[in-house]
């Protein structure tokens, strides 16, 4: 790559439905100059996530659309080029929200130093990164889930879903995880410690959330939707507290979803179960982050809380790599992209 040249996938287009690869654009433009009070960095691994489909638009999505044109947003990890800020060096690696560009500036007010002597600099993206942090808001501001109850996560296999889940363990609750397949429920109990795992790909889905919830819900920590979300509903216990943190499942969907109408349903079991529900969006509550880093940094660098790491090599790989969130082929795993 010549020296004057700043690779950038760009939104090329808004996806009718499921995001594809047309729908970016590969754009080289000349690396960025600074002024006063400013650092240009160069990215070097970047976070692939399921919002970000959401940041694309014809979606749902409490984050803010990317203009036709713009980069794609995102969180990288990147080192510090050249600074003319006091606060940081050349060398420094840092964590940004620069999005999909080898190359980008900024005043300081939107990056964090990070020490690989503290934990890998790859859990900036992950457990330590807006992924840990989505889980441990979800799971520690919303409800006071109680120890000793049930806990039901989906999306479990996930770098949201595991951590909330680990989390729930910690806290003394009975953790049952929601993921598709034999090989993520497997991962869920025997990596993870989990109580216990429901395939919901499996025929006999349903009767392994029979099995797996003797005692009903209390707990739910919802990452999903769809439609598994109406056959465990029907085990909320009385107060049963939940917190809605993303419902993937519907994320590319651009009508109404068709078949049978199960919200007077959920209404009634809200009403006469006193059900709590509540929801939340981490870009409004990250005046957190540093407490949230103060409790996970030592559960994550000790192992008591794990996580899965999937990196793909290459720049060009961005967009495909995001798509495979999507598709079925994704193991579950925190999916990270390097620059080269």
């Amino acid at each position: 790559m010549a020296d004057h040249s700043n690779r950038q996938f760009t939104l090329a287009a808004r996806p009718d439905g499921p995001a594809k690869l047309a729908d970016f654009k590969l754009v080289r433009t000349r690396i960025p100059k600074i002024s006063e009070g400013q650092v240009l960095f160069r990215n070097a691994l970047f976070s692939i996530d399921p919002y970000q489909r959401n940041l694309m638009g014809n979606g749902s999505s409490e984050w803010p659309t990317i203009a036709i044109g713009d980069p794609m947003g995102g969180p990288t990890v990147a080192v510090v080029e050249k600074s003319r800020h006091p606060d940081f060096a050349a060398g420094d690696t840092i964590q940004t929200w620069s999005g999909w560009q080898d190359y980008a500036v900024s005043d300081g007010s939107d990056i964090r130093k990070l020490d690989e002597a503290v934990a890998p600099l790859s859990t900036a993206l992950g457990p330590l990164g807006l992924t840990g942090f989505t889980a441990w808001y979800g799971m520690t501001k919303i409800h006071d889930f109680k120890p000793g109850g049930t806990l039901v996560v989906t999306g479990a296999a996930g770098a949201v879903g595991s951590t909330a889940a680990q989390l729930g363990k910690l806290r003394g609750l009975r953790v049952v995880g929601v993921a598709g397949g034999p090989a993520k429920t497997a991962y869920l109990k025997d990596m993870l410690g989990l109580d216990d795992a429901i395939d919901y790909k499996a025929a006999d889905f349903e009767e392994q959330v029979k099995r797996a919830l003797p005692d009903g819900i209390d707990a739910f920590y919802e990452n999903v939707g769809g439609p598994m979300f109406p056959v465990l509903m029907e085990y909320f216990n009385p107060h049963a507290k939940m917190v809605i943190c993303g419902t993937i499942s519907d994320y590319s969907d651009t009508e109404m979803p068709r078949g049978i109408n199960y919200l007077p349903r959920l209404i009634t079991l809200i009403h006469y179960r006193f059900i709590a529900i509540m929801a939340f969006a981490t870009p409004y509550v990250m005046d957190t982050f540093p407490e949230f880093l103060a409790e996970m940094t030592p559960l994550v660098t000790s192992g008591k809380i794990r996580y899965g790491e999937e990196f793909v090599d290459g720049f060009e790989k961005l967009p495909a790599t995001l798509l495979m969130l999507f598709d079925g082929s994704h193991s579950g795993k925190k999916l990270i992209v390097k620059a080269e």
